[in-house]
Protein backbone atom coordinates (compact mmCIF):
# COMPACT_ATOMS: atom_id res chain seq x y z
CA UNK A 1 0.00 0.00 0.00
CA UNK A 2 1.15 3.09 -1.27
CA UNK A 3 2.60 6.22 1.82
CA UNK A 4 0.80 9.59 1.86
CA UNK A 5 2.71 12.40 0.59
CA UNK A 6 0.58 15.72 0.85
CA UNK A 7 2.53 17.05 -1.44
CA UNK A 8 1.32 15.33 -4.71
CA UNK A 9 -2.40 14.92 -3.58
CA UNK A 10 -4.35 16.94 -6.70
CA UNK A 11 -7.40 14.62 -6.75
CA UNK A 12 -9.09 13.06 -4.39
CA UNK A 13 -12.05 10.42 -4.75
CA UNK A 14 -14.12 10.28 -2.07
CA UNK A 15 -17.03 8.05 -1.25
CA UNK A 16 -19.50 9.96 -0.87
CA UNK A 17 -22.92 9.37 1.27
CA UNK A 18 -24.55 12.56 1.53
CA UNK A 19 -24.51 12.11 5.22
CA UNK A 20 -22.77 14.16 8.22
CA UNK A 21 -19.27 12.14 8.17
CA UNK A 22 -18.88 12.46 4.72
CA UNK A 23 -20.48 15.83 3.72
CA UNK A 24 -17.84 17.25 6.48
CA UNK A 25 -15.13 15.09 5.00
CA UNK A 26 -15.44 16.23 1.63
CA UNK A 27 -15.51 20.18 2.62
CA UNK A 28 -12.23 19.30 5.33
CA UNK A 29 -10.31 17.42 1.94
CA UNK A 30 -10.99 20.17 -0.04
CA UNK A 31 -9.19 22.84 2.58
CA UNK A 32 -6.48 20.51 4.31
CA UNK A 33 -5.68 18.86 1.03
CA UNK A 34 -5.92 22.16 -1.12
CA UNK A 35 -7.04 19.29 -3.83
CA UNK A 36 -9.82 18.44 -5.99
CA UNK A 37 -12.46 16.49 -4.57
CA UNK A 38 -14.62 14.05 -6.79
CA UNK A 39 -17.15 12.30 -5.11
CA UNK A 40 -18.85 8.64 -5.61
CA UNK A 41 -22.27 7.89 -4.53
CA UNK A 42 -23.20 4.15 -5.10
CA UNK A 43 -26.58 3.86 -5.04
CA UNK A 44 -27.02 0.38 -3.32
CA UNK A 45 -30.78 0.43 -2.51
CA UNK A 46 -30.77 3.74 -0.13
CA UNK A 47 -33.23 5.43 -2.22
CA UNK A 48 -33.89 8.76 -0.70
CA UNK A 49 -30.39 9.47 0.25
CA UNK A 50 -28.99 9.93 -3.16
CA UNK A 51 -30.02 12.73 -5.02
CA UNK A 52 -29.52 14.85 -1.99
CA UNK A 53 -25.98 14.08 -2.18
CA UNK A 54 -25.94 15.55 -6.16
CA UNK A 55 -27.31 18.50 -4.47
CA UNK A 56 -25.17 18.73 -1.30
CA UNK A 57 -21.87 17.90 -3.46
CA UNK A 58 -22.96 20.69 -5.73
CA UNK A 59 -23.16 23.11 -3.34
CA UNK A 60 -19.49 22.42 -1.90
CA UNK A 61 -18.33 23.31 -5.38
CA UNK A 62 -17.66 20.06 -6.51
CA UNK A 63 -17.91 19.03 -10.31
CA UNK A 64 -17.30 15.82 -10.72
CA UNK A 65 -20.01 13.68 -9.06
CA UNK A 66 -20.46 10.22 -9.64
CA UNK A 67 -23.88 8.61 -8.54
CA UNK A 68 -24.66 4.95 -9.49
CA UNK A 69 -27.45 3.01 -9.58
CA UNK A 70 -25.32 -0.58 -8.32
CA UNK A 71 -28.51 -2.15 -7.10
CA UNK A 72 -28.64 -4.99 -9.94
CA UNK A 73 -24.83 -5.81 -9.27
CA UNK A 74 -24.92 -5.66 -5.28
CA UNK A 75 -27.72 -8.23 -5.72
CA UNK A 76 -26.49 -10.36 -8.14
CA UNK A 77 -23.19 -10.75 -7.70
CA UNK A 78 -22.12 -9.86 -4.06
CA UNK A 79 -25.75 -10.50 -1.80
CA UNK A 80 -26.81 -13.79 -3.77
CA UNK A 81 -23.69 -15.64 -3.83
CA UNK A 82 -23.93 -14.58 0.23
CA UNK A 83 -27.15 -16.05 0.57
CA UNK A 84 -26.10 -19.23 -0.95
CA UNK A 85 -23.67 -20.05 1.58
CA UNK A 86 -26.60 -19.50 4.61
CA UNK A 87 -23.99 -16.33 5.55
CA UNK A 88 -24.17 -15.57 9.16
CA UNK A 89 -21.78 -14.02 11.75
CA UNK A 90 -21.32 -14.81 15.13
CA UNK A 91 -25.25 -16.70 14.95
CA UNK A 92 -27.36 -13.42 14.52
CA UNK A 93 -25.75 -10.50 11.99
CA UNK A 94 -26.80 -11.14 8.64
CA UNK A 95 -23.78 -8.65 6.95
CA UNK A 96 -25.61 -6.22 5.79
CA UNK A 97 -23.09 -3.46 6.06
CA UNK A 98 -19.77 -6.11 5.33
CA UNK A 99 -21.18 -7.08 1.86
CA UNK A 100 -21.24 -3.66 0.44
CA UNK A 101 -18.51 -2.38 1.20
CA UNK A 102 -16.24 -4.83 -2.18
CA UNK A 103 -18.43 -3.24 -3.84
CA UNK A 104 -17.87 0.70 -3.05
CA UNK A 105 -13.99 -0.06 -2.69
CA UNK A 106 -14.47 -1.42 -6.39
CA UNK A 107 -15.87 1.26 -8.26
CA UNK A 108 -14.12 3.67 -5.82
CA UNK A 109 -10.74 2.67 -7.41
CA UNK A 110 -12.22 2.39 -10.94
CA UNK A 111 -12.89 6.29 -11.16
CA UNK A 112 -9.37 6.66 -9.55
CA UNK A 113 -8.01 5.49 -12.25
CA UNK A 114 -10.39 7.19 -14.81
CA UNK A 115 -10.16 10.55 -13.16
CA UNK A 116 -6.22 9.58 -12.96
CA UNK A 117 -7.03 10.62 -9.22
CA UNK A 118 -4.03 10.71 -6.74
CA UNK A 119 -6.00 8.85 -3.75
CA UNK A 120 -9.32 8.01 -2.69
CA UNK A 121 -11.37 8.16 0.73
CA UNK A 122 -13.75 6.73 2.78
CA UNK A 123 -16.04 7.79 5.94
CA UNK A 124 -15.32 5.32 8.38
CA UNK A 125 -14.12 5.68 11.43
CA UNK A 126 -10.63 4.34 12.91
CA UNK A 127 -12.88 2.41 14.98
CA UNK A 128 -14.66 0.79 13.19
CA UNK A 129 -14.68 -2.39 10.47
CA UNK A 130 -15.48 -0.30 7.49
CA UNK A 131 -11.76 1.10 7.16
CA UNK A 132 -10.63 -2.29 7.14
CA UNK A 133 -13.52 -3.24 4.25
CA UNK A 134 -12.64 -0.53 2.13
CA UNK A 135 -8.93 -0.11 2.12
CA UNK A 136 -8.56 -4.18 2.60
CA UNK A 137 -10.93 -4.47 -1.14
CA UNK A 138 -8.85 -1.64 -2.83
CA UNK A 139 -5.68 -2.36 -1.90
CA UNK A 140 -6.42 -6.19 -2.97
CA UNK A 141 -7.87 -4.42 -6.62
CA UNK A 142 -5.16 -1.63 -6.56
CA UNK A 143 -1.35 -2.34 -4.95
CA UNK A 144 -0.76 1.17 -5.00
CA UNK A 145 -3.86 2.68 -4.22
CA UNK A 146 -3.24 6.03 -1.58
CA UNK A 147 -5.75 6.15 0.96
CA UNK A 148 -6.55 8.86 3.16
CA UNK A 149 -8.82 8.40 5.98
CA UNK A 150 -10.02 11.70 7.93
CA UNK A 151 -11.05 10.02 11.01
CA UNK A 152 -7.75 8.29 11.42
CA UNK A 153 -5.88 12.14 11.27
CA UNK A 154 -8.18 15.34 12.10
CA UNK A 155 -9.21 16.70 15.79
CA UNK A 156 -13.12 16.35 15.15
CA UNK A 157 -13.75 13.54 17.74
CA UNK A 158 -17.41 13.08 18.21
CA UNK A 159 -20.66 14.00 16.64
CA UNK A 160 -21.06 17.21 18.37
CA UNK A 161 -18.04 18.62 16.93
CA UNK A 162 -18.88 17.22 13.49
CA UNK A 163 -22.06 19.40 13.79
CA UNK A 164 -20.40 22.21 14.97
CA UNK A 165 -18.20 21.91 11.94
CA UNK A 166 -21.12 21.42 10.04
CA UNK A 167 -22.32 25.06 11.02
CA UNK A 168 -19.40 26.65 10.99
CA UNK A 169 -18.81 26.39 7.24
CA UNK A 170 -22.81 26.43 6.13
CA UNK A 171 -22.99 22.06 5.42
CA UNK A 172 -26.60 21.09 5.57
CA UNK A 173 -27.20 17.61 7.38
CA UNK A 174 -30.16 15.40 8.18
CA UNK A 175 -30.95 15.89 11.85
CA UNK A 176 -29.47 19.12 12.43
CA UNK A 177 -32.32 21.06 13.78
CA UNK A 178 -33.01 17.83 15.91
CA UNK A 179 -33.28 18.32 19.45
CA UNK A 180 -31.28 14.70 20.09
CA UNK A 181 -28.00 15.27 20.97
CA UNK A 182 -26.43 12.85 18.67
CA UNK A 183 -28.32 11.33 16.28
CA UNK A 184 -27.61 7.39 15.23
CA UNK A 185 -25.46 6.27 12.82
CA UNK A 186 -27.35 4.92 10.02
CA UNK A 187 -26.46 2.48 7.21
CA UNK A 188 -28.52 1.72 4.73
CA UNK A 189 -28.41 -0.63 1.39
CA UNK A 190 -30.89 -3.29 0.13
CA UNK A 191 -30.05 -6.02 2.38
CA UNK A 192 -30.74 -4.27 5.86
CA UNK A 193 -30.43 -0.03 7.34
CA UNK A 194 -28.42 -0.31 10.65
CA UNK A 195 -28.42 1.93 13.53
CA UNK A 196 -25.37 3.02 15.75
CA UNK A 197 -24.73 5.56 18.22
CA UNK A 198 -27.07 7.32 20.66
CA UNK A 199 -28.75 5.62 23.66
CA UNK A 200 -27.54 2.33 21.72
CA UNK A 201 -24.21 3.18 23.25
CA UNK A 202 -25.51 1.62 26.32
CA UNK A 203 -26.26 -2.16 25.59
CA UNK A 204 -28.78 -2.56 28.07
CA UNK A 205 -30.58 0.59 26.78
CA UNK A 206 -33.86 -0.71 24.39
CA UNK A 207 -34.17 0.78 21.32
CA UNK A 208 -36.31 3.72 20.72
CA UNK A 209 -39.56 2.90 19.21
CA UNK A 210 -39.40 5.72 16.51
CA UNK A 211 -35.70 4.90 15.58
CA UNK A 212 -37.13 1.83 12.91
CA UNK A 213 -38.03 3.04 9.58
CA UNK A 214 -38.41 -0.53 7.64
CA UNK A 215 -40.50 -2.41 9.72
CA UNK A 216 -43.48 -2.22 11.93
CA UNK A 217 -43.17 -3.43 15.45
CA UNK A 218 -44.22 -7.23 15.53
CA UNK A 219 -46.83 -6.27 17.95
CA UNK A 220 -48.42 -3.84 14.78
CA UNK A 221 -48.30 -5.98 12.24
CA UNK A 222 -51.21 -7.18 10.57
CA UNK A 223 -53.26 -9.94 12.41
CA UNK A 224 -53.46 -12.01 8.92
CA UNK A 225 -50.14 -14.04 7.88
CA UNK A 226 -49.45 -13.63 4.51
CA UNK A 227 -47.66 -16.79 2.40
CA UNK A 228 -45.02 -16.17 -0.14
CA UNK A 229 -43.95 -18.87 -2.67
CA UNK A 230 -40.32 -18.19 -3.48
CA UNK A 231 -38.79 -20.08 -6.65
CA UNK A 232 -34.88 -20.78 -7.19
CA UNK A 233 -32.97 -21.75 -9.74
CA UNK A 234 -29.26 -22.73 -8.39
CA UNK A 235 -29.87 -21.20 -5.44
CA UNK A 236 -31.12 -17.90 -6.23
CA UNK A 237 -34.59 -16.80 -5.77
CA UNK A 238 -35.59 -16.23 -9.64
CA UNK A 239 -39.58 -15.65 -8.79
CA UNK A 240 -41.55 -14.78 -5.99
CA UNK A 241 -45.55 -15.94 -6.26
CA UNK A 242 -44.92 -16.34 -10.18
CA UNK A 243 -43.62 -13.28 -11.07
CA UNK A 244 -39.90 -13.50 -12.64
CA UNK A 245 -37.79 -10.93 -11.00
CA UNK A 246 -34.37 -10.04 -11.10
CA UNK A 247 -32.41 -10.25 -7.46
CA UNK A 248 -32.70 -6.46 -6.76
CA UNK A 249 -35.89 -6.90 -7.50
CA UNK A 250 -36.14 -9.71 -4.95
CA UNK A 251 -34.96 -7.72 -2.90
CA UNK A 252 -36.58 -4.56 -3.05
CA UNK A 253 -40.23 -6.51 -2.70
CA UNK A 254 -39.21 -8.73 0.22
CA UNK A 255 -38.25 -6.01 2.06
CA UNK A 256 -41.65 -4.41 1.45
CA UNK A 257 -43.62 -7.28 2.19
CA UNK A 258 -41.56 -8.26 5.25
CA UNK A 259 -41.05 -4.41 6.91
CA UNK A 260 -44.97 -5.21 6.72
CA UNK A 261 -45.03 -8.25 8.75
CA UNK A 262 -42.45 -6.99 11.00
CA UNK A 263 -39.91 -9.06 10.12
CA UNK A 264 -35.95 -8.75 10.42
CA UNK A 265 -35.36 -6.44 13.53
CA UNK A 266 -32.44 -7.20 15.33
CA UNK A 267 -30.69 -5.72 18.86
CA UNK A 268 -26.87 -7.41 18.78
CA UNK A 269 -23.51 -6.72 20.57
CA UNK A 270 -21.32 -8.21 18.05
CA UNK A 271 -17.44 -8.46 18.08
CA UNK A 272 -15.80 -6.36 15.73
CA UNK A 273 -12.12 -7.18 14.10
CA UNK A 274 -10.11 -4.16 15.33
CA UNK A 275 -11.06 -6.07 18.63
CA UNK A 276 -13.66 -4.46 20.36
CA UNK A 277 -17.58 -4.81 21.26
CA UNK A 278 -20.38 -2.84 19.45
CA UNK A 279 -23.87 -2.71 19.84
CA UNK A 280 -25.77 -2.00 16.52
CA UNK A 281 -29.59 -2.53 15.63
CA UNK A 282 -30.20 -3.75 12.46
CA UNK A 283 -33.29 -4.14 10.13
CA UNK A 284 -33.02 -7.25 7.54
CA UNK A 285 -36.59 -8.08 6.14
CA UNK A 286 -35.65 -9.48 3.15
CA UNK A 287 -32.63 -11.28 3.70
CA UNK A 288 -34.20 -12.88 7.00
CA UNK A 289 -37.18 -14.48 4.40
CA UNK A 290 -34.22 -14.70 2.08
CA UNK A 291 -32.17 -17.53 4.71
CA UNK A 292 -35.30 -19.34 5.85
CA UNK A 293 -36.26 -19.80 2.32
CA UNK A 294 -33.16 -21.32 1.43
CA UNK A 295 -32.25 -23.18 4.17
CA UNK A 296 -35.58 -24.66 3.07
CA UNK A 297 -35.44 -25.37 -0.35
CA UNK A 298 -31.70 -27.28 0.28
CA UNK A 299 -33.56 -29.26 3.03
CA UNK A 300 -34.91 -31.02 0.10
CA UNK A 301 -32.44 -30.91 -2.82
CA UNK A 302 -28.78 -31.07 -0.80
CA UNK A 303 -27.00 -34.18 0.17
CA UNK A 304 -26.61 -34.72 3.92
CA UNK A 305 -22.84 -34.30 4.13
CA UNK A 306 -22.78 -31.58 1.22
CA UNK A 307 -25.11 -29.69 3.65
CA UNK A 308 -23.47 -30.45 6.66
CA UNK A 309 -20.07 -29.38 5.05
CA UNK A 310 -21.53 -26.21 4.40
CA UNK A 311 -22.60 -25.38 7.68
CA UNK A 312 -18.95 -26.27 8.99
CA UNK A 313 -17.65 -23.99 6.64
CA UNK A 314 -20.47 -21.22 7.20
CA UNK A 315 -19.14 -19.37 9.89
CA UNK A 316 -15.40 -19.03 8.02
CA UNK A 317 -17.25 -17.69 5.03
CA UNK A 318 -19.04 -15.47 7.15
CA UNK A 319 -16.14 -14.71 8.77
CA UNK A 320 -13.46 -13.50 5.97
CA UNK A 321 -16.65 -11.49 4.68
CA UNK A 322 -17.38 -9.62 7.89
CA UNK A 323 -13.31 -9.15 8.40
CA UNK A 324 -13.04 -7.24 4.79
CA UNK A 325 -11.35 -10.30 2.92
CA UNK A 326 -14.22 -10.38 -0.25
CA UNK A 327 -11.46 -9.96 -2.81
CA UNK A 328 -9.01 -12.77 -1.36
CA UNK A 329 -8.48 -16.48 -2.42
CA UNK A 330 -9.94 -18.48 0.07
CA UNK A 331 -13.19 -16.49 0.01
CA UNK A 332 -13.22 -17.80 -4.21
CA UNK A 333 -12.13 -20.70 -3.22
CA UNK A 334 -15.04 -21.17 -0.96
CA UNK A 335 -17.58 -19.71 -3.18
CA UNK A 336 -16.26 -21.92 -5.92
CA UNK A 337 -16.91 -24.84 -3.85
CA UNK A 338 -20.86 -22.94 -2.34
CA UNK A 339 -21.56 -22.07 -5.78
CA UNK A 340 -21.12 -25.82 -6.87
CA UNK A 341 -23.18 -27.23 -4.10
CA UNK A 342 -26.08 -25.57 -5.83
CA UNK A 343 -26.21 -27.11 -9.06
CA UNK A 344 -29.09 -28.71 -7.47
CA UNK A 345 -30.54 -26.35 -5.49
CA UNK A 346 -33.65 -26.00 -7.79
CA UNK A 347 -37.77 -25.86 -6.66
CA UNK A 348 -39.97 -23.79 -4.68
CA UNK A 349 -40.40 -22.92 -0.88
CA UNK A 350 -43.65 -21.76 0.57
CA UNK A 351 -42.98 -19.14 3.49
CA UNK A 352 -45.45 -17.81 6.14
CA UNK A 353 -44.81 -14.62 7.50
CA UNK A 354 -46.61 -13.52 10.73
CA UNK A 355 -45.76 -10.78 13.27
CA UNK A 356 -41.99 -10.74 12.99
CA UNK A 357 -41.47 -14.61 12.44
CA UNK A 358 -40.85 -16.59 8.92
CA UNK A 359 -41.76 -19.94 8.92
CA UNK A 360 -41.00 -22.40 6.08
CA UNK A 361 -44.37 -24.12 5.92
CA UNK A 362 -43.79 -26.25 2.21
CA UNK A 363 -41.13 -27.20 0.11
CA UNK A 364 -41.44 -28.89 -3.66
CA UNK A 365 -38.22 -29.50 -6.49
CA UNK A 366 -37.82 -31.86 -9.66
CA UNK A 367 -34.03 -32.21 -7.49
CA UNK A 368 -35.90 -33.59 -4.37
CA UNK A 369 -33.74 -36.06 -2.47
CA UNK A 370 -36.95 -36.64 -0.33
CA UNK A 371 -38.32 -40.38 -1.64
CA UNK A 372 -41.95 -40.98 0.16
CA UNK A 373 -41.48 -44.73 -0.64
CA UNK A 374 -38.54 -44.74 2.09
CA UNK A 375 -39.16 -41.94 4.62
CA UNK A 376 -42.92 -43.30 4.83
CA UNK A 377 -44.39 -44.59 8.71
CA UNK A 378 -46.42 -46.82 6.59
CA UNK A 379 -45.95 -50.34 4.49
CA UNK A 380 -43.37 -49.18 2.55
CA UNK A 381 -43.36 -52.40 0.03
CA UNK A 382 -39.71 -53.16 1.01
CA UNK A 383 -37.65 -49.79 -0.08
CA UNK A 384 -36.53 -50.09 3.20
CA UNK A 385 -34.91 -52.98 5.20
CA UNK A 386 -35.59 -52.28 8.85
CA UNK A 387 -32.75 -54.90 9.96
CA UNK A 388 -30.09 -53.35 7.98
CA UNK A 389 -30.29 -50.91 10.85
CA UNK A 390 -29.08 -53.48 13.54
CA UNK A 391 -26.21 -54.30 11.54
CA UNK A 392 -25.29 -50.46 11.18
CA UNK A 393 -25.55 -49.69 15.26
CA UNK A 394 -23.42 -52.63 15.44
CA UNK A 395 -20.75 -51.22 13.65
CA UNK A 396 -21.08 -47.81 14.72
CA UNK A 397 -20.97 -48.90 18.17
CA UNK A 398 -18.49 -51.07 18.11
CA UNK A 399 -15.03 -48.87 19.24
CA UNK A 400 -17.79 -47.91 22.28
CA UNK A 401 -17.90 -51.08 23.11
CA UNK A 402 -14.03 -52.30 23.12
CA UNK A 403 -13.76 -49.10 25.75
CA UNK A 404 -15.85 -50.30 28.11
CA UNK A 405 -14.90 -53.51 27.90
CA UNK A 406 -11.88 -52.43 28.78
CA UNK A 407 -13.06 -51.07 31.89
CA UNK A 408 -13.53 -46.96 30.35
CA UNK A 409 -15.76 -45.13 32.14
CA UNK A 410 -17.39 -42.80 29.86
CA UNK A 411 -19.99 -41.39 31.65
CA UNK A 412 -17.48 -38.77 33.35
Amino acid sequence: MAQLDPKNINKIVLAYSGGLDTSIIAKWLQETYDAEVITFTADIGQGEEVEPARAKAKAMGIKNIHIEDLREEFARDYVFPMFRANAIYEGEYLLGTSIARPLIAKRLVEIAKEHNADAISHGATGKGNDQVRFELGAVALSPDVVTIAPWREWDLSSRESLMQYAKEHDIAIDYAGSTKKSPYSMDANLLHISYEGGVLEDPYAEAEDDMWRWSVSPEEAPDEAQYLELEYKKGDIVAIDGEALKPFEVMIKLNEIGGKHGIGRLDIVENRYVGMKSRGCYETPAGTIMLKAHRGIESLTLDREAAHLKDELMPRYAKIIYNGYWFSPERMMLQALIDKSQEYVNGTVRVKLYKGAVSVVGRKSDDSLFDEKIATFEDDAGAYDQKDAEGFIRLNGLRLAIEASRGRDLSK
